[in-house]
């Protein structure tokens, strides 16, 4: 795929909120606590915290102004979660990135056009890459995928005809109309198991520039509204604790919701498979699909 100048993909937070909650226990590197600072041998305990005032619990915006790295958080691996009715909501860091990926070359006689500069190339801006997605194109024509011996099913699919049907939250919608989208792409899927279930989202911005303002509304009241399936397994989406990240490709943002199927949190074990999840169907689907954008201008075969 085409990267940023540090070999990852540029992309904000999401997650949804749900009321007054706390921060999470420690399963592994991708869920954290802050660190606190130890205290000399014989000094008296410390009296209990007071209950934080943020309606998300503990959350890196308490924490005043932060640089934000044009991939992820400049805080790597900090959880924030939120109550939802009932569920938690994880604000994912990239502790786990996604993987760059590269478009494949393409064999043809006729010479390729010149890309545009920049990091995306064709894919920069709607103005070079003019062509609307289409769910065939970035979901892929087959229902089911396998990546490194791990197989998903896509269960539904839905074409918002407004951006905001396919959102939730006034700042993501506010940045989507401002990015002048045009398209919102969905999709759901489920890993073999039927344990892991989530959405992906597509949008069609105007340039790069409205893409990264998408990703960096993303926050525990703004992220992919969960599309639920009408199967046995993906009927779940959207119930319980769920994980959100926005991601970037030039002049399009990657939205995405994925959750354990009974609504659990994930411990290290589960937020791994999550992470690998999210990782392989991205990487199988919609990136190589914008991929093939960037060096080509046009939509995959």
């Amino acid at each position: 795929m085409v990267s940023n100048g540090n070999g990852e993909r540029e992309s904000g937070t999401g997650g949804a909120p749900y009321g007054m909650g706390n921060p999470p226990e420690e399963p592994g590197s991708a869920f954290r606590r802050p660190r606190r600072k130890g205290r000399a041998e014989g000094e008296p305990k410390e009296q209990a915290p007071a209950a934080p005032q943020s309606k998300v619990g503990w959350s890196p915006y308490d924490e005043g102004s932060r640089s934000r790295a044009p991939l992820w958080f400049a805080i790597s691996g900090v959880a924030v979660l939120g109550l939802l009715g009932g569920g938690l909501v994880f604000m994912w860091n990239a502790d786990d990135p996604v993987p760059a990926t590269t478009a494949k070359p393409r064999m043809t006689t006729v010479p390729l056009p010149s890309a545009p500069p920049g990091e995306y190339g064709f894919a920069g801006s709607r103005s070079t890459d003019p062509d609307p997605i289409s769910v065939k194109e970035v979901f892929g024509s087959k229902k089911k995928i396998t990546v490194s011996k791990r197989s998903y099913e896509r269960t539904i699919t839905k074409k918002d005809k407004k951006c905001d049907d396919g959102a939730l939250g006034d700042d993501l919608k506010k940045a989507l109309k401002s990015g002048k989208c045009t398209q919102l792409l969905r999709a759901s899927f489920r890993d073999k198991a039927g344990k892991v279930i989530g959405t992906i989202g597509v949008a069609n911005l105007t340039t790069s520039k409205a893409a990264s303002k998408v990703a960096k509304a993303g926050d525990t009241e703004n992220y992919v509204k969960p599309l639920a399936g009408k199967d046995s397994v993906t009927k779940f989406i959207g119930s319980g604790s769920g994980g959100t990240r926005i991601l970037t490709h030039g002049h399009y943002a990657i939205m995405v919701w994925f959750q354990n199927k009974d609504g659990t949190k994930p411990d290290k074990k589960g937020s791994k498979q999550l992470f690998a999840a999210i990782n392989d169907i991205t990487k199988a689907t919609v990136f190589e699909a914008l991929d093939n954008r960037s060096v080509t201008g046009s939509p995959r075969n």
